[in-house]
């Protein structure tokens, strides 16, 4: 009797995955592919589509296949993310009329966020929608091209997100999740689960938006021109699918109220599950991946790219050292700055280099090294990027208490859990016990939503069973005492620095 698989496959900012799991959820092939990151312009940041997101699934696909050796007829269903949410205008074709704008890493509207917040009022906004109007959102993007790019804007028969292209590159379909839709402010409501007939004129048509699905729905199947360029059997089912984060949460079993999903990757991104909406302007909100849940969410905009700016401009001869030594630069610069105690010795970092997401929203923010001394090394400056984010980390979960929600179960996935002393450090920081998830996290929850979509799986129930973690790291209480005060600092250098920040970006 042939054997049952599903593939799953994630397309993120620096790299792409994929996994075969076999009907019990075990991984049988992994796959990764990297593809660059365009940043052509001081707070632009892009992919180019044909190559980063469909160069790279058919590349994955095919490579999973080889390797595993499998019937393509055996992969009885596909699932698939993307980073989100990103800005794609494709014309009637669905051919890319211009590289995909990311997601909240990418600032460039600004203006437009300020003009619509004055515009429909800020109040108003986050009453229909759930969400603020930030650097996250689909909308201020559009409007971005309709001012800048005109001709694009004009020529656009849609404008949609990677993991929506994809399952139209593979099905002919063109679908988005309700939790993706979600992060189209203004354009979703709330009220409705759809798109806002009173705020679509400002932006687009309809008809140039995807139809909201939920995650785990087959959307499609494989049509005969996919299955030549993937290697897959024409036929085969595909999911709706989600956003990155989202796929990872479901990777490590983040289904119930209380459970945090803290994703360590380019960017910092957490996932709070509600059984009801929650509402904050300083955090998003929307639906989960099933009917009856709802979530909190809240994003940094550096982590990963936080060390590796770091790695790069300034440990270049680390670089150096690990292609010689055959090391890893990242554990290099972790063995460097043991002995450096909790704070750095009086150092602070806001790691805002990209701006900053959740909870200030304010793309014109900065990064800053505060406390500076000539006794400092880059030893400490290394170890306050990472205590920065840690400490940013804190300042969400001391939010999610304010809201009155309890947060029971925090599983830490992504790149950074492959450097345990920074979830340690984190966890300190925190005061807080952090669970440890899967290195194919995303590809992994998309090959289960394959599953569970295709009716492999009886419920989450039934899927949640498979799932096994890895190690978890306890809070050490006297490093927690010692942190306590640079959290406090770190909360503050924001709200007293923000105004000079601001006069920086108009110079």
């Amino acid at each position: 009797m042939q054997r049952t698989y599903f593939l799953g496959i994630d397309i993120g900012t620096y790299e792409s995955k994929g996994v075969l799991v076999d009907a019990n959820g075990v991984i049988q092939a992994t796959a990764s592919r990297p593809h660059p990151l365009s940043t052509p312009r001081p707070g632009f940041a892009e992919h180019d589509a044909n190559e980063a997101w469909w160069g790279d699934f058919c590349f994955l696909s095919r490579q999973l296949l080889a390797d595993s050796t499998i019937d393509p007829r055996a992969v009885k269903a596909v699932g698939v993310s993307t980073i989100a949410p990103c800005c794609l205008a494709v014309d009637s074709g669905g051919v890319p009329l211009r590289p995909a704008i990311l997601y909240g890493v990418d600032v460039r509207a600004a203006e437009e966020i300020d003009e619509l917040n004055r515009q429909l009022g800020a109040e108003a906004v986050l009453r229909k929608t759930g969400n603020p109007i930030t650097s996250q959102s689909v909308g201020p993007k559009i409007l971005w091209l309709k001012k800048h790019e005109p001709e694009v804007w004009r020529r656009a028969a849609r404008f949609v997100t990677g993991t929506t292209w994809l399952v139209a590159r593979l099905t002919g379909q063109w679908v988005v999740d309700h939790y993706t839709a979600a992060y189209f402010t203004p354009l979703y409501t709330l009220d409705k689960a759809d798109w806002d007939d009173d705020y679509l004129p400002m932006f687009c048509r309809r008809d140039q938006l995807a139809e909201c699905r939920w995650t785990d729905e087959i959307s499609g199947f494989v049509t005969p021109e996919a299955a030549r360029a993937t290697g897959l059997a024409a036929g085969t089912p595909v999911v709706t699918g989600t956003a990155d984060a989202a796929a990872e949460a479901v990777g490590v079993g983040i289904f119930d109220p209380g459970d945090l999903l803290l994703m360590f990757g380019s960017s910092i991104y957490m996932i709070h599950v509600v059984d009801q909406l929650r509402t904050d302007a300083r955090l998003w909100a929307g639906p989960y991946l099933q009917r009856d849940r709802w979530m909190v969410a809240a994003g940094m905009s550096t982590a990963g790219t936080l060390t590796r700016w770091f790695r790069d401009q300034l440990a270049r001869d680390v670089l150096d050292k690990a292609e010689q030594s055959g090391r890893n630069a990242y554990d290099l610069l972790m063995q460097d700055i043991e002995g450096i105690p909790p704070g750095s010795d009086g150092l602070v970092v806001l790691p805002y280099l990209s701006g900053e997401r959740t909870p200030i929203h304010d793309p014109k923010a900065r990064g800053a090294f505060f406390g500076l001394t000539l006794g400092h090394r880059r030893e400490h400056l290394y170890r306050a990027c990472l205590e920065g984010v840690g400490y940013g980390i804190a300042q969400h979960l001391e939010i999610f208490a304010e809201m009155g929600l309890e947060t029971s179960h925090i599983v830490a996935v992504g790149g950074g859990t492959r450097n345990p002393p920074w979830l340690q450090l984190t966890a300190d920081i925190c005061g807080r016990t952090l669970s440890s998830g899967h290195a194919f996290g995303a590809a992994y929850g998309d090959a289960l939503l394959a599953a569970l979509g295709s009716g492999h799986f009886a419920d989450v129930e039934d899927l949640r069973r498979r799932i096994q973690l890895g190690p978890s790291y306890q809070p050490d209480p006297e490093q927690h005492r010692r942190y306590r005060p640079y959290t406090r600092i770190y909360q503050a250098l924001y709200q007293q620095t923000k105004n000079l920040m601001n006069d920086l970006n108009q110079l």
